[in-house]
């Protein structure tokens, strides 16, 4: 009887630890301008399978993500990124990238307000 209580027993922990998802709160800067930046920039990062969440901050450039470890990392995230012209601190889009995002977005040559509002 001691054995089968410890066999259930076993079976209930392994089933919880199986069942929880291994989720992680990241945050990297992303640099952008304003609300199309903050759109693409969200989009880009959610399209990533395992990004289950994603909110940047106009004013900080801060992206903060929860992904699921097990699907994703942050380089995977930030390839993501660049590949729709923003530049992180590990890796910088390519000028053709950056060439396509809107005119108002250009953020590398503008030290213009970044007030967001277009």
């Amino acid at each position: 009887m001691k054995k089968v209580v410890m066999a259930l027993v076993f079976m209930v922990f392994s089933t919880m630890v199986v069942a929880q998802e291994k989720n992680k709160k990241l945050s990297f800067e992303v640099d952008g301008k304003c609300d199309m930046c903050k759109t693409r920039i969200e989009k880009a990062a959610l399209g990533v399978k395992g990004v289950k969440y994603a909110l940047w901050d106009i004013p900080t450039h801060q992206l903060t993500l929860i992904v699921d470890e097990r699907k994703t990392d942050p380089m995977k995230i930030k390839t993501a990124l660049v590949a729709v012209g923003h530049d992180t601190k590990e890796l910088k889009a390519s000028q053709e990238a950056y060439d396509s995002v809107h005119p108002c977005c250009k953020y590398r040559e503008d030290d213009s307000d970044d007030s967001g509002r277009h």
